[in-house]
């Protein structure tokens, strides 16, 4: 029996060693995976505070994205009220323009209009000239028929005051004359009788 035991210790050393090895194994596995996890979980920790610094970091800078946020926001509310006066005075002015456009349609069309009476005006003082000019002409040359009138007239006046100058001394003389005759016509006066 104490060779049994001796086979049953060596059995149960060789047991007890395998079962040693095999423990060790295990606990050189869990050891590895226990590292490994330690690690893992260290550079998990790391990316934690990294991540937590970013969050910090990326939650002050979501304030500021906020903020930002709401200025462009308010930026964009103005922007789009100036748009929308911007827009309102684009049609307006595009309105003045259709007028301005239409004026100066109606303003061409009245600048041909008073070209046109303008020419027909330019002719009508030519014709106005023309008839003045040849009436003018009409009243020089009878201007002149008149002034040699006048001087005709003036003539046959001088003629006419020799005439009647003539004729008076002429009814004269005959007045003398016919006195004359009646002093001789007349009877002599009766001589009375003694």
């Amino acid at each position: 029996m104490n060779r049994f035991l001796q086979w049953f210790n060596l059995a149960g050393v060789l047991a007890l060693a395998v079962l040693c090895v095999l423990q060790w194994r295990a606990n050189r596995q869990l050891n590895l995976d226990l590292n490994s996890a330690e690690q893992s979980h260290q550079q998990q920790a790391a990316r934690l505070d990294e991540q937590a610094r970013r969050l910090t970091g990326g939650a002050s800078d979501l304030d500021g994205f906020r903020a930002q946020l709401t200025r462009a926001t308010a930026s964009l509310k103005q922007a789009e009220a100036k748009f929308a006066t911007l827009e309102q005075q684009v049609k307006q002015l595009a309105n003045e323009r259709d007028q301005l456009k239409t004026s100066v349609t109606n303003w061409a069309a009245a600048v041909s209009a008073r070209d046109a009476q303008l020419k027909q005006a330019g002719a009508d003082l030519q014709k106005l000239a023309a008839d003045r000019n040849a009436a003018v002409l009409k009243f020089n040359e009878v201007a002149t028929q008149q002034n040699a009138l006048v001087k005709e007239l003036d003539h046959r006046t001088k003629e006419h005051a020799a005439t009647r100058e003539l004729l008076i001394q002429r009814t004269r003389e005959f007045n003398e004359l016919v006195e004359k005759y009646n002093a001789l016509a007349r009877p002599a006066p009766a001589k009375p009788a003694p």
